[in-house]
C-alpha cells in the first residue's frame, strides 16, 4: 500500500490493523472512523460542550446530545501541539500563537488577556526589577493607609535580596513591632547574617525564608538559633513552631493577616467567631495546646489536620482533645494517620461528626470503609503573577500532555513525542470508572509513515445522557501493581502524610551501614598466555580494538568459537553462546550479573544495600518500585523549603537519551510513561571549570570480583558542557548547559587532562591529587559493593573494562554518576594523554595494548591498583 492513497475500508484496516487493535476500538466503529479520517471530520462540537469549572481554572466536557449509547460513535480529536520535550520551550517562543492557544486551553492566561508575548516578558522583567526600596516604601505606605502607626507585616518576596542587601535594610531598628516577615524566594546564603538580623526582631510571630539558598546548607542550625532567640515566633517557614498559639491559629483561620496583623494580646477571645480552621501541612507535632481549645474556638465546626505528624500525642490523647469541641461536625485527617487506620473507628470515637474527609458518615458506616477520602482535589495550575505566559504553559502542561513513540519495521524511536489534545479532548476529566475511552491514532492516508497525521480517537464505553460529564481514565490499564494511586498524584492532591510516612520508614532503612572494606589483595590473576608461546586469539566486534590491538601476543580472528578471548559490545548470554558455538573455557569481557553495576537502578540498589546512603551517591529512587517513597521525599523537601530539583534517567540508555531535569512533581511522575527511570537528586551546585559544568570519565579494569582485583588507568577524561552553567529555569531545556556528553553530533571541546588539572588547581586553589585520592576510594567502594551484594558475579573466565563517570560538587567531593559497560574509547584512541601523576604519556595507539596487557597478561603498565 506504500505511496498509494487508501480508498477502501479493507485497505484502511490492512494498513492500520496494529494501531486499531492497540486502541481497543470496537470493529463496528472502523467504518465510521475511516470515513471521518478520510474527510477530516471533527464533529465533536455537535455532541459536546466545554464548560468552565473550579472558578474557571479548568474545564470539563459535557454531553449535549439527548443520549449516546455505548460504542455508538467515534470522534476525532485534533492534536493542538506535538513536540519532543527538549524543544518545548523553543516552540512556545517561536511558533506564532502557540503559547496563546495553550495558555487559553490550560486556563493559565485569564489574567494575561490583552497582552502579547513580548508584553508578558517585559512585565515579568519589570516585576523583577522593582527595587527593594520601592517595595519597602510601598509596604510602609500601605500600612499607613490602613491606619497603622507602624509596619507590622512586611513581604519582601522574590526581590533577589542577598546578605549585603538584607543588612542594608536595617529592619530591626526601623520596624521594632514587626509581627510577620516574608523573605520568600530571595538569594540569602549567609546563615550568620540571617540569624544576626532576625533574632533582633523580638516581637516576630511569623517568618518565611522558604526558597532561599541558606536553607540548603544551614537549615538545622538556622532553625535552632532563630527559635531559641525568638520565643514569640509561632510560624517558621510555613510550619508551626513548638511555641504556636492563638496567633498561628488565627492566621490559619483568616483572623490575622496582612490586612489585620494585630497582636491578639489586646483582644479577648480573638478566635471566638472562627467556624472553619485549616491546619493542614503545618508540621504540627502536638495538638494539645492551650490555644487550641473550646474556650478559644467555641464555634469550630470544620477542622482540617491533614499532613501533620502529631507524633507527640497518642491516638487517645487526640480523641480527647477533639471530643471537647461540641460543634465539630466535619473533620479532615489522613487515614492511615495520627488517628489510626480506620475511618469507622474514628467515627465511633467522635460520634458528633457528620462528615469525615468529605464523606457522609452514614455512608461510611453503611459501607464499612476504613480508608475514605472524597476530598482529593485536582491539581490546578498555580502560576505566579510574574510568570510569563510561556512559563505558565510549561508548568501546567503536565496536567494535559499525552505521549506516543514512533516505530517502523526496523527500529523504534529513542525519544517519545508528547502532545496536547485540542480544546475538546483536553476538557475530558478523569474517572476510575470513565464513560469514554481515548487513544492516539496515526492515520497514514498514503499507507506510509511519511504521510501520517496524528489524531486521538474517542468513543463512549458506557451509555451516556444529556448533561453527563464526559471522562476518561488518565491511567488506563495501570493498576496498583504499577502504583496507580501514587501516580494519580500527577493530577490530584493525594494525602501527603501517607507518602511522608512511607518516606520516613524508607529513610530509616537507608541509614549509613557499617560495612567493612574488603582487604586489598596481592595480584592473583596471572597471565593467560599459552604454554607453547602461541598468541592469544581475539574475536571482537569493536573497530577500535580491531585497529589498535597490535601486540604480537594477540591475534584477531573472525571465528568466535576459535577465540581465546571474546571482546564484544553485545551481551553474551546462554542463547548467544549456543548460537555462535562459544564455550565456558573462553574469556569474555563481561562478568555474570554485572547489571548490578551498569544498569542505573541496579547500581543504586547495590550501593544502598551495601552502604545505605553514602554521601558520594545522590539520593536515588527507582520510580518503578519506589515512587511512593520518592513522593514523600519530595513533599518533605517542599514543606521544608529545600531545593527540589531532580534528574530523571532511563534505566539503561546512554548518551543522556530521554534524560530530563525538573522540579515539577507532576512532570516527574508523568515521565514514567516513556519508560522505566530512576529519579536522582540533581547536583545543583557542582564544581565548575571556567564557569562550565563538567564530569570525569575514568576507565576501570576488573580482573576478578572475588578476590577483588581492580585497576584504574592512569589517565581520565574531562567532559565539558558547551555553555556556562546556570540554574535559570529555561536553561534546563538547553542540552549544552547541563549535559557533558558532546561526542554524538554536537561540538566536542577536547581538553587535555594535564592541562585541565593545572588550570583547575589554579582556578580553585586545590590540589588535584587530593581529589584524585577521594575518587579512587569511591570507585573502589562501588566495586566492593558489587562484590559484597552480588557474589554471583564471580567468574574465573571474566575480564572487563568499565567506564565510571564521576562529578565533583562545589566542595570538590566526588559523586558517582554511573558505570558503563564496554565504554566508548574514541578519545582514548585519538589523543595522546599525559598520565595523572605527570610521569608518562599514554599513546592513543597503545591504549588497548595496555588494557589487554593488564587484563590478560598480568601487566600493570599505566594502571594503578585500587
Amino acid at each position: 500500500m506504500a505511496n498509494k492513497k487508501i480508498s477502501s475500508l479493507e485497505d484502511f484496516v490492512k494498513v492500520h490493523g496494529i494501531l486499531l487493535a492497540a486502541s481497543g476500538l470496537p470493529q463496528k466503529l472502523y467504518a465510521s472512523l475511516f470515513r471521518k479520517l478520510a474527510s477530516d471530520t471533527l464533529d465533536g462540537g455537535a455532541h459536546f460542550q466545554i464548560e468552565p469549572c473550579d472558578d474557571a481554572r479548568r474545564r470539563r466536557l459535557v454531553l449535549t446530545s439527548e443520549s449516546m449509547p455505548k460504542d455508538s460513535d467515534v470522534f476525532l480529536i485534533d492534536h493542538a501541539w506535538t513536540f519532543r520535550l527538549p524543544d518545548a520551550y523553543k516552540q512556545l517562543q517561536e511558533i506564532p500563537g502557540l503559547a496563546e492557544r495553550m495558555g487559553s486551553l490550560m486556563c493559565v492566561a485569564t489574567d494575561l488577556e490583552g497582552k502579547d508575548g513580548v508584553e508578558e516578558e517585559e512585565d515579568a522583567e519589570n516585576y523583577e526589577q522593582l527595587s527593594v526600596d520601592q517595595t519597602l516604601e510601598s509596604e510602609i505606605r500601605s500600612a499607613a493607609d490602613k491606619g497603622y502607626d507602624s509596619l507590622r507585616w512586611l513581604e519582601l518576596e522574590g526581590l533577589g535580596i542577598d546578605a549585603d542587601t538584607f543588612l542594608s535594610l536595617h529592619l530591626p531598628s526601623k520596624f521594632q513591632d514587626l509581627l510577620a516577615l516574608s523573605l520568600f524566594g530571595n538569594k540569602l546564603e549567609s546563615a550568620d547574617v540571617v540569624i544576626q538580623e532576625v533574632t533582633k526582631l523580638k516581637t516576630l510571630k511569623a517568618l518565611w525564608l522558604n526558597d532561599n539558598p541558606v536553607l540548603q546548607e544551614s537549615e538545622g542550625r538556622l532553625a535552632d538559633e532563630i527559635l531559641k532567640s525568638c520565643p514569640s515566633l509561632e510560624i517558621y517557614n510555613s510550619c508551626f513552631t513548638p511555641n504556636y498559639g492563638l496567633w498561628a491559629l488565627g492566621f490559619c483561620g483568616d483572623v490575622f493577616g496582612k490586612d489585620n496583623p494585630t497582636d491578639y494580646a489586646q483582644q479577648d477571645q480573638p478566635l471566638r467567631n472562627v467556624t472553619s480552621l485549616d491546619l493542614s501541612n503545618r508540621s504540627i507535632h502536638n495538638l494539645a495546646n492551650k490555644a487550641f481549645s473550646v474556650h478559644e474556638l467555641p464555634l469550630l465546626s470544620h477542622l482540617n489536620i491533614r499532613g501533620n505528624p502529631l507524633d507527640h500525642n497518642s491516638v487517645g490523647e487526640l480523641f480527647q482533645v477533639l471530643k471537647l469541641f461540641p460543634s465539630l461536625s466535619s473533620l479532615e485527617v489522613d487515614i492511615p494517620g495520627p488517628l489510626g487506620n480506620s475511618a469507622v473507628e474514628i467515627l465511633e470515637s467522635l460520634p458528633n461528626l457528620s462528615l469525615l474527609n468529605g464523606v457522609d458518615t452514614a455512608k461510611i458506616f453503611e459501607n464499612g470503609k476504613h480508608v475514605v477520602d472524597s476530598m482529593i482535589q485536582p491539581r490546578l495550575p498555580e502560576p505566579k503573577p510574574e510568570d510569563s505566559l510561556i512559563d505558565r504553559v510549561l508548568g501546567a502542561m503536565w496536567l494535559y500532555v499525552m505521549n506516543y513513540r514512533l516505530a517502523d519495521e526496523e527500529k523504534i524511536d529513542e525519544t517519545s513525542l508528547w502532545y496536547v489534545m485540542d480544546e475538546l479532548g483536553s476538557a475530558l476529566g478523569h474517572s476510575d470508572e470513565p464513560n469514554f475511552k481515548v487513544a492516539p491514532f496515526l492515520f497514514m492516508p498514503s499507507g506510509n509513515l511519511d504521510s501520517a497525521v496524528s489524531y486521538s480517537i474517542m468513543w463512549p464505553i458506557k451509555s451516556c445522557h444529556k448533561g453527563d460529564e464526559c471522562t476518561r481514565d488518565f491511567l488506563s490499564g495501570i493498576g496498583e501493581d504499577k502504583h496507580r494511586s501514587a501516580r494519580l498524584t500527577a493530577w490530584f492532591h493525594t494525602p501527603e502524610n501517607y507518602f511522608i510516612h512511607e518516606f520516613e520508614k524508607y529513610q530509616q532503612n537507608q541509614h549509613v551501614k557499617a560495612f567493612k572494606s574488603l582487604p586489598l589483595t596481592p595480584t592473583i590473576s596471572q597471565s593467560i598466555r599459552h604454554n607453547d608461546g602461541s598468541p592469544l586469539l581475539v574475536h571482537t566486534d569493536l573497530p577500535q580494538v580491531e585497529e589498535f590491538l597490535t601486540r604480537s601476543e594477540f591475534v584477531l580472528t573472525n571465528e568466535p568459537k576459535d577465540a581465546d578471548i571474546i571482546w564484544t559490545s553485545m551481551q553474551v548470554d546462554e542463547e548467544l553462546k549456543k548460537a555462535v558455538g562459544l564455550t565456558d573455557d573462553q574469556y569474555i569481557n563481561q562478568f555474570p550479573f554485572e547489571a548490578c553495576l551498569v544498569m542505573k537502578h541496579h547500581l543504586a540498589e547495590t550501593i544502598q544495600k551495601a552502604y545505605g546512603s553514602p554521601e558520594w551517591l545522590q539520593r536515588t529512587y527507582n520510580l518503578e518500585t519506589e515512587l511512593t517513597q520518592f513522593i514523600g521525599d519530595y513533599c518533605v523537601r517542599k514543606r521544608d523549603g529545600l531545593n527540589n530539583l531532580w534528574i530523571l534517567k532511563p534505566w539503561n540508555m546512554a548518551r543522556t537519551i530521554d534524560t530530563s531535569i525538573t522540579d515539577n512533581l507532576s512532570a516527574i511522575i508523568r515521565m514514567m510513561e516513556t519508560g522505566p527511570k530512576i529519579c536522582q537528586k540533581y547536583i545543583e551546585h557542582p564544581a565548575l571549570f571556567k564557569g562550565k559544568k563538567f564530569d570525569l570519565r575514568y576507565v576501570v579494569l576488573l580482573r576478578s570480583i572475588d578476590p577483588l582485583e581492580i585497576y584504574l588507568t592512569d589517565i581520565f577524561w574531562v567532559r565539558l558542557s558547551n555553555n556556562p552553567y546556570s540554574l535559570e529555569k529555561h536553561s534546563f531545556f538547553e542540552y549544552e548547559t547541563h549535559f557533558t556528553v558532546m561526542n554524538y553530533g554536537r561540538k566536542l571541546n577536547h581538553k587535555p587532562t594535564a592541562e585541565f588539572v593545572r588550570e583547575f588547581e589554579q582556578e580553585h586553589n586545590v590540589k588535584w591529587m587530593d581529589i584524585h585520592e577521594k575518587v579512587k576510594q569511591v570507585i573502589r567502594q562501588v566495586f566492593e559493593a558489587a562484590a559484597l551484594v552480588h557474589p554471583e558475579m564471580k567468574s574465573d573466565k571474566s575480564r572487563a573494562m568499565y567506564g565510571v563517570d564521576v562529578m565533583l560538587d562545589s566542595s570538590f567531593q566526588p559523586k558517582i554518576l554511573e558505570v558503563t559497560y564496554c565504554p566508548d574509547c574514541m578519545r582514548a584512541c585519538t589523543y595522546d594523554m599525559e598520565t595523572i601523576n605527570g610521569k608518562g604519556i599514554v599513546k592513543a595507539k597503545e591504549f588497548f595494548n595496555y588494557v589487554f596487557g593488564c587484563l590478560f597478561l598480568g601487566e600493570t603498565s599505566h594502571v594503578t591498583p585500587l
